[in-house]
This record gives structure tokens, C-alpha cells and sequence, in this order.
């Protein structure tokens, strides 16, 4: 560990945005410039440089884009909401214009407000950061008991539940208590998972991503990930948004609901074209305003489905983003809007990264092999006697196994036991010179087994030797 501090992903990433968004208004002013010079003389390098200019304001644009989804993390409102008005004053603006100084000024100004280098709030950031330390946000109850109302399950088929970061459990465990469901949960950090333990069927230990649970075997994932990440000195660290979603994906059935809870901003493009292709009915419910106002969060609910060949619409997704107040409370969410499949499944694998001592024991009480291990061959059954008589050197070592340990019936009843002990003998041996003087003594150190019979007899006890 080299000690050095950890940084807010969000910052650290706005601080890049910063520095790009400068060079890219600049080079938009450059390449209309060119464009100017060409328009007259050279028609097709005009034409060329023209259509830089597009490309420019195109990643211009999406730079500022990436720019308000980490504000709104930061926390920073206004600043985010002046980054929605310049990108789409942006992709309205007239390139052929000559009056590029009002632009260029906005954005300067804007990218000015970044909270970067102490710029920021240090309550908000110090908040941030604890909360990454934390390591996750779990789901408000009451938010929970409306998911749970727009969820129908089935009569007599008992459905299997999932959750990859299940944090202490509680979620999973509202959602499944009194459902006749099995609750399966996975959590990173060691206290928690062993919380999750008294409150779930089966909880693996460790990371979701080295995990081994079998595919298509669960009717509900609920996925409540990590949205908030640190950079430190090894470098960048990837979000879990996606990542989560895509990789636990294959483990819900085809027809199996997803619950997806996570910050409205981060319905970024790729996250809703991984939504629009593999679920149908989809739906996004904002958290009631309380829970909404702190954490930003909403519920995406949908069905599996197969992937088309066509790719499906994302837009509509991507617009909650734009304007939060268009999307409908869960208050609104209609009673069993979402059946579950009525066919029962197996899980056949459900193994955690880590080795977890109660799941070991849960697997141990469903195999016979301690009890195949532990069964008594026929062999061990009913009195042995020898074929033949046995010789003095069998009788000691079966006396001395402790197979001879109990009552011998017999004219003089009597109780032998045999036992070997260790027994060490010192032996001196003279050397002398070969002219005859004496030049000292070696000792040897030999150790035997010795065969004890302990005989207790009606005159008394007698030990054989």
C-alpha cells in the first residue's frame, strides 16, 4: 500500500471532461476558421474541413453530456442543468454562423464551475466518499413494499429470487417473505454476507464476477448496484452499473422480471440499449420524493425476452434523463403489473468466490458421503471368529490394535486390555586403537515396541508383558 489518498470517481472524471471540453470548443473555432478560408478558393477543402466541424461539435457534445451525469453525482444541480441547456443549444447551433464568441464563452464559463482542484463542495465530496467506503446504497422498505405490490406471484410454484450485491439482505428478504420464494444473494464484504446469512436461503461470500450460479434459474433479479466508484494509485476503476446488469443478466429465466434500481442519470445510452434488447413491458418508476430527493434513484421493471435482429428503440429511456418529473412515481405502479413465470426451477450451482462455512454445511446435510463413509460394513456385523487358530504373533497384534478390550467369558472370567508402548535402550560399546589402548565408549539409542496386557481378574489385576 503506498498510502496515497483516494479520489472521488466523479471529480476525477470531471476534472478530464474539463480539459477536453476546452480543447474541443477550441478546435471547433479553429476548423470554422478553416472553413472560412477555404469557402472561396477550395470548395472540396472547405467541404472536408466542414465536415470536421460536425464531427467536433458531435464529441463537444457528448463530452458535455458525460460532464452532466457526473455534476449530478457531485451533487452539483445547477451546474448540471446548465450543461443540458448548452447541449442542446449546441446541436441546435448554425455552424456557418460567425458569431462563435457567445458560444465559446458559455462553455468556457461553464467548465470553469467543475468542482475540481477545491473547487468543490467539501461536505458533499466528504459525503460522497463515505458512502463508497460504505460500499453500497440498500434499498429504502417503503420504496420496496410498492415494488412489491406490482409484482404477482405464483400459486404453488415455488419461485427462486436473486440478488448479486445483496448487501445485508433485507431487500431480497422483504420482497420474498411470505411469496413462497427461495432468496439467493451474493455479497462482496464479509460482515454484511454473514448478516445476509439470517435472513436469506443462501448467500455466497465474495465477489458476483468470480462466482459459479447456474443460468436461466431464478424468476426475479433485483439489482441494486454499486453507482459509486474511487480512483487511487493503481489507476482508473471501471462502474458496476453495467457491468452487473449485463453479467447477471443470463442467470434470470426468459420471462423473469428484472428490477433494476439505480440513479435516473445513469440511464446513459449503452445501459438503455442493453434494456431495450432484452426485456419487453419495460417501465421506469421514480422513488417516492424523500428517497428521490436524496439519492436520485428509480426502478426499471421488465421481462426477459429474446434479442431481436432488429435492434429495439432506446430513446424513450434516454429521455428520462433530460426531465426526471416526467417520470411516474411507483406510488402509480399497478397492482401484480408483473406475474412471474409459474414453472419451477432448480438451482443446481450456487457457489460464491469464497469459501463460506455454512454453505459447506449446507451442502454436507444434502450428501451421503459422510454417511456412506461413516456406514458400518457387513464385515463390522455380528461376532468374527477366525478361520483358523491364530498364531502367538497375531494374538499380539490384535491385542495390541485394542481389539482384545472387554470381558473374555471363559472358566475364570476375566477383562484384558492390550496396549504398545515405546521403549527406549541405552547400550555402551567399548572402542579401543589398534594397538590395544582404549580410546572411549560410544552410546547406541535403541527404541521398541512394547506389548502390555493388562489383565483384571477375580484375585486381582495382572499385567503381561
Amino acid at each position: 500500500m503506498s498510502g496515497q489518498p483516494e479520489r472521488c470517481y466523479a471529480v476525477e472524471e470531471l476534472k478530464s471532461l474539463q480539459s477536453s471540453i476546452a480543447d474541443l470548443t477550441q478546435s471547433m473555432v479553429i476548423q470554422r476558421a478553416r472553413v472560412e478560408k477555404y469557402k472561396d478558393t477550395d470548395l472540396a477543402a472547405a467541404r472536408d474541413n466542414f465536415s470536421l466541424l460536425q464531427a467536433v461539435r458531435r464529441k463537444l457534445a457528448e463530452a458535455i453530456g458525460k460532464a452532466r451525469l457526473f455534476l449530478m453525482e457531485a451533487e452539483e444541480y445547477q451546474n448540471a442543468k446548465t450543461a443540458a441547456m448548452l447541449q442542446a443549444g449546441l446541436l441546435r447551433f448554425d455552424l456557418m454562423s460567425n458569431v462563435y464568441r457567445p458560444v465559446y464563452d458559455a462553455i468556457q464559463d461553464f467548465i470553469k464551475k467543475f468542482p475540481v482542484d477545491g473547487t468543490a463542495n467539501a461536505a458533499v465530496i466528504g459525503r460522497l466518499m463515505n458512502n463508497v467506503r460504505l460500499g453500497y446504497y440498500p434499498t429504502d422498505p417503503d420504496n420496496i413494499s410498492l415494488i412489491l405490490r406490482g409484482i404477482q406471484f405464483p400459486e404453488e410454484v415455488t419461485t427462486n429470487l436473486f440478488d448479486p450485491c445483496c448487501g445485508c439482505g433485507k431487500a431480497l428478504r422483504q420482497l420474498a417473505q411470505g411469496n413462497h420464494c427461495y432468496a439467493y444473494g451474493v455479497e462482496l464484504d464479509e460482515s454484511r454476507a454473514e448478516e445476509a446469512q439470517t435472513r436469506l436461503h443462501r448467500v455466497g461470500f465474495g465477489s458476483f464476477f468470480f462466482s459459479q450460479i447456474s443460468q436461466e434459474a431464478f424468476h426475479l433479479l433485483f439489482l441494486n448496484p454499486p453507482y459509486l466508484s474511487v480512483l487511487n494509485e493503481s489507476g482508473s476503476r471501471a462502474r458496476h452499473e453495467k457491468r452487473f446488469l449485463i453479467e447477471s443478466l443470463p442467470h434470470l429465466m426468459y420471462g423473469g422480471l428484472l428490477v433494476y434500481v439505480i440513479p435516473y442519470y445513469r440511464l446513459t445510452p449503452d445501459i438503455c440499449r442493453v434494456l431495450a434488447d432484452n426485456f419487453e413491458g419495460l417501465t421506469v418508476w421514480r422513488f417516492t420524493d424523500g428517497e428521490f430527493k436524496k439519492f436520485k434513484q428509480i426502478a426499471v421493471m421488465g421481462l426477459r425476452k429474446r434479442r431481436a435482429d432488429v435492434p429495439e428503440n432506446a430513446l424513450w429511456l434516454e429521455k428520462y434523463t433530460v426531465d426526471p418529473a416526467k417520470i411516474p412515481s411507483l406510488t402509480e405502479l399497478p397492482e401484480g403489473q408483473y406475474p412471474l413465470p409459474a414453472h419451477p426451477l432448480g438451482v443446481k450451482t450456487f457457489k460464491g468466490e469464497r469459501f463460506n462455512e455454512k454453505e459447506l454445511e449446507r451442502q454436507l446435510r444434502h450428501c451421503d458421503s459422510f454417511a456412506q463413509l461413516m456406514a458400518r460394513s457387513e464385515l463390522d456385523k455380528g461376532v468374527k471368529r477366525p478361520l483358523l487358530p491364530l498364531s502367538i504373533s497375531q494374538i499380539g497384534l490384535i491385542g495390541g490394535s485394542g481389539m482384545i478390550n472387554g470381558l473374555i467369558q471363559c472358566d475364570t472370567p476375566h477383562i484384558i486390555k492390550g496396549r504398545i508402548i515405546k521403549v527406549t535402550r541405552m547400550e555402551s560399546e567399548e572402542r579401543y586403537a589398534s594397538n590395544g589402548k582404549h580410546i572411549g565408549s560410544e552410546i547406541h539409542e535403541t527404541i521398541s515396541n512394547k506389548m502390555i496386557f493388562n489383565v483384571l481378574t477375580p484375585h486381582g489385576f495382572r499385567a503381561l508383558t
